[in-house]
C-alpha cells in the first residue's frame, strides 16, 4: 500500500483559488404564494414569507391545509429552490377526534417553539413516507433519497385517527441523509423508520436522531442510522451499522456484526443544535445550549437545560435579497445571524469571526456559491456555532465550501466553548452543476461537527451521464481536517473524487461514519492514487498518532465501470493510539474493494452483493 504520497500538508492546506472580493447576488426567495400565506395575527414577517407561525387557537383544518399545501408542492422537489419552516407557539395542537397529520417533505422543517420540546404538543402524526419515483407515484417507491428535511422541539402524542390500517400502525419517520431529529418526545405507539406501507420496505440510507425521547423503534430496512444523547424504550433490527453514543435504553454490543451495534455508554463532547423560542410576552430568542462533557440522555428532563437565550434583536434577520456585504456588516457589529429559508446566491465569503456568534438557519437555508467563491468562512474562535445550513458548490471552481479556522493554524478554539457545525450540509452538482476542491475545511483545533452530509451527487437534474458528470460536477476531497481534538458525530460524506475524508489532526475522534465512494470514475486510470487502486473513503494521514473512529461503514457501486477496484476502504498509520472499532465495507452491486484497512478484511465483490466485511477492531491488539 502506497502511504503519504497524496498527503495534504496539515498546517499549510490551502486548496483551490483566490477568490475575488464581489458582491451577493439577489435572489428571490420564490413563490411562496397561497403555502405560507397567514392571518395577520400569525404572521411574523420578520422570518421571511416562507415562515408560517401557527398558534393553538387556529382551526385544525387551517393548519393541516398550509402544510399539506406544502407537502403537496414539496414531495417531489428533491432538487427545488422553495425553502419552509413551519413552526408551532406553545400549547396543544389537534385533538383525539380530529389529529393533525403532518407529512414533511422536501426543504421542509417541523419545529416547536417552546423552551422544551413538552411546551407543543402535536395530536397526531408527523412523518416522512417513502417517495414513489415513476410519474403515477405508485412504484418505484423508496426512502433512499429523502433527504433535507427535519423535525425538533415537540411532543408527538401518537394518534393515527383516520389513517388506513397500516399507516395506523406507526410514526413513520423513513429518510435518509440530511433530515435530522432533535428534541423530540414520541408518546405512544411506535416509531418506525422505514415505510412498510408504500411498496414494501425498501432501503433507507441512514439518519440522526439527537436528545430525543423515542417509544419502542423499529429499524428495519434502514442501512444505518446515528442515535445520540436520547432516550429509546426499544430498538428492533438493523443493517450493517446502527451508532448508539450516550442512550438510555440502546441495545448492547453484542456479537457485532450481528446484531449490527456500536454503543457507547456516554458522549464524550457535545453540544444541542440551537433552536428558536418564544415566550409568553411573543418575545422571539434563540436559545443556544451549551457544551457538555461525558453526556448521557435527553437535556430537557427537568427544563431546557443548560445554555443561554440570546434575544432575537440581537440577530440579523437575513433575506435571500441580502448581499454579503450587509451580511458582513451586520456580524462586524457584533449581531448573529438568522437565515430565513431561501437559496441565496453568494459570491464572496460571509465570514464569522467573533467567538460566540451563533449562525441559524431556517427551513434548510441554502447558500449557493458564485464565481468560485467560499460561501462561508469562520475564525474558529470559541463558541462560535453554524447550525441548520445548506452549503451548494457552484458552475466555476471554489476552493472551499466551508472554512473552520485559519489555513496556517493560528485559531486553537476552546475545549470547553468548541467551535460547532450542527445539521450543516454541503452539495457538489445535483440541482446544477457543481465545482469545488474541498467541501470541509477545518483549520482550526477543538471543533465539534454535529450530523454533517457532505455529498458529491450521484444524481441531479444537470441532464449528465455518469462519464459526463466525473468531468462537469468536480469535488476532489469531501472532509479535509487539519485540527486537532476535532470530534464529529455522524459523518456522513459520499462520492469525492479523491479522499472522502482525510484527517491530518491529531487526537481525533469520530463516532459514526458512513461513506459511498464515487460512482461514476470512467476507467481504472480515473481511480488511482500513485500505485494504488483507488483512495480509501476515510484516510488518517500517515503521520497522525492518537486517532478514533467508531462504527463505520464504505460502500462501493462502480456504476460507470464495474470493473474499478479500491484497495482498501479505510486508511490509517500502524500507530498504538490509532483505532478503529466495528468498521465495514459493502458491494452494492458493482466494483470491489479489496480489502476494509490496511490490505486486512475483504474484498467486497459482486458475488456477494449486500454482505458487509466487518472488522471488530483495528489493529486486533
Amino acid at each position: 500500500m502506497r502511504q503519504g504520497r497524496h498527503r495534504v500538508d496539515r498546517r499549510r492546506f490551502k486548496p483551490g483559488l483566490v477568490v475575488a472580493a464581489v458582491l451577493l447576488l439577489p435572489v428571490t426567495a420564490g413563490a411562496a404564494g397561497a403555502v405560507s400565506a397567514q392571518p395577520p395575527t400569525a404572521r411574523s414577517t420578520d422570518l421571511g414569507s416562507n415562515v408560517t407561525i401557527f398558534d393553538p387557537s387556529m382551526p385544525v383544518t387551517y393548519i393541516q391545509a398550509k402544510v399539506d399545501g406544502a407537502y403537496a408542492q414539496q414531495v417531489d422537489s428533491e432538487m427545488g429552490s422553495q425553502r419552509y419552516a413551519f413552526l408551532f407557539k406553545p400549547g396543544s395542537y389537534g385533538t383525539p377526534t380530529q389529529p393533525l397529520q403532518l407529512k414533511v417533505g422536501y426543504y421542509t422543517d417541523i419545529a416547536g417553539l417552546g423552551a422544551s420540546p413538552t411546551d407543543v404538543v402535536i395530536n397526531g402524526k408527523v412523518e416522512a413516507y417513502n417517495r414513489c419515483l415513476d410519474p403515477g407515484g405508485t412504484t418505484g417507491c423508496v426512502a433512499l433519497v429523502n433527504f433535507w428535511r427535519s423535525v425538533s422541539n415537540l411532543t408527538i402524542d401518537v394518534n393515527a385517527a383516520g389513517q388506513d390500517g397500516c399507516r395506523a400502525s406507526a410514526n413513520f419517520w423513513a429518510v435518509s441523509q440530511a433530515a435530522a431529529m432533535r428534541r423530540v418526545n414520541i408518546l405512544g405507539g411506535t416509531l418506525s423508520l422505514m415505510d412498510y406501507c408504500t411498496a414494501g420496505p425498501q432501503y433507507a440510507s441512514g439518519g440522526f436522531v439527537a436528545d430525543s425521547r423515542l417509544p419502542s423503534t423499529v429499524n428495519g430496512s434502514q442501512q444505518q442510522w446515528l442515535v445520540r444523547d436520547s432516550e429509546v424504550a426499544g430498538w428492533s433490527n438493523g443493517v450493517w451499522n446502527q451508532v448508539f453514543s450516550g442512550v438510555v435504553g440502546a441495545p448492547a454490543e453484542s456479537g457485532f456484526p450481528n446484531p449490527p451495534y456500536t454503543t457507547l455508554d456516554t458522549t464524550s463532547v457535545e453540544r444541542e443544535k440551537p433552536y428558536l423560542v418564544v415566550d409568553a410576552a411573543g418575545r422571539y430568542g434563540v436559545r443556544v445550549p451549551a457544551a457538555q462533557r461525558s453526556s448521557r440522555g435527553i437535556t430537557w428532563a427537568d427544563g431546557p437545560g443548560p445554555g443561554r437565550t440570546v434575544p432575537i434583536d440581537d440577530f440579523y434577520v437575513a433575506k435571500p435579497s441580502d448581499s454579503a456585504w450587509v451580511i458582513n456588516q451586520q456580524l462586524a457589529r457584533g449581531k448573529n445571524l438568522l437565515l430565513t429559508p431561501g437559496v441565496y446566491n453568494v459570491s464572496r465569503s460571509i465570514e464569522v469571526n467573533r467567538p460566540g456568534t451563533v449562525v441559524l438557519g431556517l427551513g434548510q437555508a441554502t447558500l449557493t456559491a458564485v464565481r468560485g467563491a467560499v460561501p462561508l468562512t469562520t475564525s474558529g474562535a470559541p463558541g462560535v456555532i453554524i447550525a441548520g445550513v445548506t452549503i451548494d458548490a457552484g458552475d466555476q471552481l471554489s476552493p472551499a465550501l466551508l472554512r473552520v479556522g485559519s489555513a496556517h493554524g493560528a485559531h486553537r478554539g476552546s475545549p470547553a466553548d468548541p467551535t460547532t457545525l450542527s445539521d450543516v450540509y454541503f452539495r457538489v452538482g445535483g440541482p446544477h452543476v457543481g465545482k469545488v476542491n474541498t467541501a470541509l475545511e477545518v483549520d482550526a483545533d477543538n471543533v465539534l461537527i454535529d450530523n454533517a452530509w457532505v455529498w458529491r451527487a450521484d444524481h441531479g437534474v444537470e441532464g449528465l451521464t455518469d462519464s459526463e458528470r466525473w468531468t462537469a460536477n468536480t469535488g476532489r476531497y469531501g472532509v479535509v481536517v487539519n485540527g486537532d481534538h476535532v470530534t464529529a458525530h455522524g459523518l456522513f460524506v459520499e462520492h469525492f473524487q479523491r479522499y472522502n475524508v482525510l484527517w491530518n489532526g491529531e487526537d481525533g475522534t469520530t463516532v459514526f461514519f458512513q461513506n459511498e465512494l464515487p460512482y461514476d470514475p470512467p476507467t481504472q486510470a480515473d481511480w488511482t492514487n500513485g500505485t494504488e487502486q483507488g483512495w480509501p473513503g476515510y484516510k488518517v494521514a500517515d503521520d497522525v498518532r492518537s486517532h478514533a473512529l467508531y462504527g463505520g461503514g464504505v460502500y462501493v457501486f462502480n456504476r460507470n465501470n464495474p470493473s474499478i477496484h479500491s484497495a482498501n476502504g479505510f486508511e490509517t498509520p500502524r500507530a498504538p493510539g490509532v483505532r478503529m472499532h466495528h468498521i465495514m465495507t459493502v458491494n452494492l452491486g458493482a466494483g470491489t474493494i479489496d480489502h476494509v484497512v490496511n490490505g486486512v478484511g475483504g474484498p467486497a465483490e459482486t458475488t456477494s452483493v449486500g454482505a458487509p466485511v466487518d472488522i471488530v477492531d483495528y489493529p486486533t491488539h
